[in-house]
């Protein structure tokens, strides 16, 4: 488990809100009752009040955020003042992917992006290829927890799309050790990559993408001021 510490500092002249990595924790019981006992004994070994502790924010893990067992309200038992306020990034990660599954097409259209990245990845060869025909973007896998980065995934063949088919099209040629995969190739090249619904499906998912690995990022920016924050939050909204 990380610990990360926000505070206001007042050392110097310009008072300012600072955010320290204090390390990692090891823990043996993954309960909200011993994360807290974890967490709260860290905090005792730094000499910190928890009395003085005014804010908490975790993932969203129940046995961290959860309000009957979990570290949160293990914490407001003791601090009624530490306020609970749920991480901003992982609450809009899992909002984008609770949209994606529930939407058989989008599932399709993502396993094609996967397929096309492993058949170069898993081999030298064959990546050799890609990187001859695509030398800008590489392509890159998919990510299962962080789907706003998924934008990197879909950007490098929304943009290349020619010179991927291209390259897929020549391991269809030339690998002549594999028929399965040179098989494949054949197909996305022929079939998905030159299907219409694919190519729609690729630029609504690039712009839906987009926006959303945006304000992600605006959130996790050190120097986040709320009301931008709140703006960009709400033209998300208004771009769905």
């Amino acid at each position: 488990m990380s610990l990360i510490l926000r505070y206001v500092d007042v050392s110097s002249n310009s008072i300012c809100v600072q955010e320290s990595f204090l390390g990692f924790l090891n823990v043996d019981e993954t309960t909200g009752q011993g994360l807290f006992n974890v967490l709260l004994n860290e905090l005792k070994s730094l000499y910190l009040d928890v009395d003085n502790v005014r804010g908490q924010s975790y993932d969203n893990g129940s046995n961290m955020k959860s309000k009957h067992q979990g570290v949160q309200k293990k914490l407001l038992d003791k601090n009624c003042r530490a306020f609970f306020t749920p991480c901003g990034s992982h609450s809009l990660n899992l909002t984008l992917c609770d949209i994606a599954n529930s939407c058989g097409k989008a599932k399709d259209f993502f396993g094609v992006i996967q397929r096309i990245y492993t058949i170069f990845a898993n081999s030298t060869k064959r990546w050799k290829i890609l990187l001859e025909n695509v030398p800008d973007l590489t392509l890159k896998p998919l990510s299962s927890t962080r789907w706003e980065s998924r934008v990197e995934s879909v950007k490098a063949i929304r943009f290349q799309i020619a010179e991927v088919r291209e390259a897929l099209l020549q391991v269809g040629e030339t690998d002549n050790d594999h028929s399965k995969i040179r098989s494949e190739a054949k197909s996305l090249a022929k079939n998905e990559l030159g299907d219409f619904e694919f190519l729609v499906a690729l630029v609504i998912w690039y712009e839906i993408l987009y926006r959303v690995n945006y304000v992600s990022k605006s959130l996790q920016s050190h120097n986040m001021v709320l009301d931008i924050a709140i703006e960009d939050i709400r033209k998300l909204i208004l771009f769905f």
